[in-house]
């Protein structure tokens, strides 16, 4: 997000705007602004009656407002209409990993002053678990109704979950996301924002908006910036890598909001691409919602993009394209001349604003007090930092964290064999190191330090680095230090100062003398040290993986409120680690790769390596779905229930159109199989899951596909999906997966059409395959 004024002093709609004072609010102090209940005015209206469709209250609600009253509802800070009883609203609230400082809708400054702060989204991924993911939506809903009640939200509109695919390592925005691949990023959209908008189809908790669409993940890297970033984007790539998250957002996740992003694609901005927004998001997908645009992008069409000559313009290509919201209040500043002028119609802005208020009518925003809400209104304080949402606070952190290295078994620690502990680093006892970036107040916080300290009475500590950026070190001292006790944790890593909103990094290695200091500790310590990597995206530690002197390293992400004590617990084995890498680790030599080349797929004649584990074609320092375990797991894949035997298609497949591909082979066309068709494909496979010792933990298997060969644009391998199961030491169990060929089997062309490539594909779970052929 970013926010930047625009002013027109001779704009009368502006005065008009800045006029709107408290005493116009229908919302008192403490109390949630709502409209319509017991004794309005405007009772006997049709928007005020909640027995009818949220459509047309919304509609008949529109048709009451003035031209001028309209436009005023076109910017994230809605003016209220007193004659009405419409309140004013705030739609920029974010959740992303919990309620945030971030936005205009929330406020902590009343009988709630601290929220639930959940680890940073791709540490969250990484645990793999879609049950997770979605209580934690849950709970960030749950907070969200509840500082509504209590008249400290202003909105209930929340700009979250970023399911923009993490294509660069260097992106500074990536530890926001699920990662780099599309099916895990779809499914964790869909868990996420069921949680969040709860369990009703007509009331919802809150509205979920996700993020940003399309092909966005770039901030500024080499004097390009992505507000005047041109993303060019093959049909093929935004098909089967960039869409699917939003996608299935919309479709399986039902979510009332897309937001898009900054990016030109293909010299369009993506918040006046008509293609995009009406024929994909609304039309296609069927969005049940609003599409807005994120802060100032529409100003920004004009100011950096150059898209359009006036604001006018501007304002009028965005809203014709199907833009309902800009976040910023270039719309309504501009809005009533680019009517005037003939730019925009009337009809144009009511589209967009009975898509608004249906949101809100859905929100219970004109049922009267929301307090009396037989599903929400019980939610108060006694919600927000509840115990449940401590645990599970905990619960994330832990089943996030990622053991990378353990040579020689040097974890789990035994308590009583640890007399002393050295904790060295810059992340070791810095609150903020949890937290991520759209971060709210933590309900409480524990350090690392202070994790170690639950555990070990003697732990010697020293900062090492100032900061993460270690410009200096204080190498000798923290040797010294090292030298003296049992055993060395050092908590290393990147900080917001390195990746952020706004900031790419040029580096994949640790900050400025990170990996001397490490280096020395581990020579000067008495065993060898155990690392933990506090960061959002993936380093270069192959200085570490390679040192015997280093015996364990292991990723921690930016865990939130409860990410010391979660360390401590894996450190000590009071939690046995189950997290998976979302994201592939690249060596620093991937920095030679620009940015700016959105390009999935490797092209070997010039170079390109590719992205992501299904395309990469290169060397790296862990790859996509890499995790350790304190127990030992088997893993057994059986199609079809008992056997291995292949599904039968021939029949269903012996009418289709057989189209002939590049390298020789045919395909079918998804689209002529059709839903039905997809449906009777369908089949189970299960993997049967043995723990074998010594520790009970939770296992997460990952199902890939393959494909005989990479021709014709192929990925090396996709993602098919993943379970997570709990095993006590010496316990079995069959975790089923339902296969879809149509979902799963299913590559994109050049043109960005699905096909499924007739012949054989292997299902995999690590090293154990299954043929499954797709012949008539």
């Amino acid at each position: 997000m970013s926010i930047f004024s625009y002013h027109n002093a001779g704009t009368v709609l502006l005065l008009t705007l800045l006029a709107i004072p408290a005493l116009l609010r229908t919302a008192v102090a403490g109390n949630p602004p709502f409209s319509c209940g017991p004794g309005a005015t405007t009772q006997g209206y049709a928007f005020c009656d909640s027995r009818l469709p949220a459509e047309r209250r919304a509609a008949d609600l529109v048709a009451r407002l003035t031209l001028a009253e309209k436009v005023s509802q076109l910017g994230d800070e809605a003016a209220g209409v007193p004659r009405l009883g419409v309140p004013p609203y705030k739609w920029w609230s974010e959740g992303l990993h919990g309620l945030s400082f971030w936005g205009h809708g929330m406020h902590f400054d009343g009988a709630v002053t601290r929220i639930t702060s959940f680890p940073q989204v791709l540490l969250t991924a990484a645990s793999f678990d879609e049950g997770l993911w979605y209580r934690i939506g849950q709970a960030i809903g749950t907070e969200a109704r509840a500082l509504y009640n209590l008249g400290q939200a202003e909105g209930l509109t929340i700009w979250s979950p970023n399911v923009n695919i993490y294509r660069d390592p260097r992106w500074g925005r990536g530890q926001e996301t699920p990662g780099e691949d599309p099916t895990t990023a779809s499914k964790y959209a869909v868990a996420f924002v069921k949680g969040l908008q709860g369990t009703s189809a007509t009331a919802l908790q809150t509205s979920a908006c996700c993020k940003h669409a399309t092909a966005y993940d770039l901030e500024d890297w080499n004097g390009v910036v992505r507000y005047n970033f041109n993303a060019k984007v093959t049909a093929q790539d935004m098909e089967d890598t960039f869409n699917p998250p939003f996608k299935s957002c919309v479709v399986e996740g039902k979510a009332t909001c897309v937001m898009c992003a900054y990016t030109t694609i293909n010299g369009v901005p993506a918040c006046a691409n008509s293609d995009l927004i009406t024929k994909t998001f609304k039309g296609d997908w069927g969005l049940n919602g609003y599409v807005s645009s994120d802060c100032d992008a529409v100003a920004l069409m004009r100011d950096a993009q150059h898209y359009r000559p006036t604001p006018e313009d501007t304002v009028a290509a965005a809203l014709k394209a199907g833009l309902d919201l800009n976040c910023g209040n270039y719309t309504q500043v501009h809005g009533m001349a680019a009517l005037q002028l003939g730019k925009m119609t009337e009809q144009d802005v009511d589209r967009a604003l009975k898509n608004l208020f249906a949101v809100r009518m859905r929100l219970g925003h004109f049922d009267g007090d929301p307090r009396s809400s037989a599903l929400y209104g019980s939610l108060g304080a006694k919600d927000v930092c509840s115990p449940a949402h401590r645990d599970l606070a905990l619960e994330a952190a832990q089943d996030g964290i990622v053991l990378l290295k353990n040579d020689a078994g040097i974890l789990p620690l035994g308590r009583s064999a640890v007399a002393s502990v050295a904790v060295i680093g810059p992340n070791a006892d810095d609150p903020d190191a949890l937290n991520g970036n759209y971060f709210g107040p933590p309900c409480d916080t524990t350090t690392p330090r202070q994790g170690l300290q639950r555990y070990v009475k003697d732990v010697r500590f020293h900062v090492g680095c100032s900061s993460a950026a270690c410009n200096f070190a204080a190498t000798d001292q923290a040797a010294r230090i090292a030298g003296s006790a049992d055993y060395v944790v050092m908590f290393m890593g990147l900080s917001q100062k390195q990746e952020q909103e706004g900031v790419d990094r040029t580096s994949l290695l640790l900050p400025g003398k990170q990996q001397s200091l490490v280096t020395a500790v581990a020579s000067a310590a008495k065993r060898p040290v155990i690392l933990v990597i506090l960061s959002g995206g993936p380093v270069d530690v192959t200085f570490a993986k390679s040192n015997p002197k280093i015996g364990a390293i292991l990723w921690a992400g930016y865990p939130g409120q409860a990410g010391g004590l979660a360390i401590a617990k894996v450190l000590f084995g009071d939690h046995n680690p189950s997290g998976r890498l979302p994201v592939t680790w690249y060596p620093e030599e991937f920095t030679r790769v620009p940015m700016t080349d959105m390009r999935m797929r490797a092209d070997p004649a010039t170079g390109y390596p590719g992205r992501s584990y299904r395309f990469y074609q290169g060397n790296t320092v862990y790859k996509f779905g890499y995790g350790l375990s304190y127990s030992k797991f088997s893993r057994r894949l059986v199609v079809s229930g008992t056997s291995r035997e292949t599904p039968n298609t021939s029949t269903l497949l012996s009418g289709m159109t057989v189209t002939p591909t590049a390298n020789g082979g045919a395909s079918y066309d998804v689209e002529e199989i059709g839903v039905d068709g997809c449906e009777q494909l369908k089949f189970p496979a299960m993997v049967e899951v043995h723990n074998h010792g010594p520790l009970d933990g939770k296992h997460s298997v990952l199902m890939f596909l393959r494909w005989p060969n990479v021709t014709g644009g192929r990925p090396v391998s996709q993602l098919v999906g993943f379970r997570s199961q709990h095993l006590m030491a010496g316990e079995k169990a069959s975790l089923r997966f339902d296969v879809s060929p149509c979902e799963h089997f299913s590559r994109a062309r050049e043109d960005g059409k699905k096909v499924i490539d007739r012949g054989s594909h292997f299902l995999m779970v690590d090293k154990d395959e299954s043929e499954i052929s797709m012949e008539t």
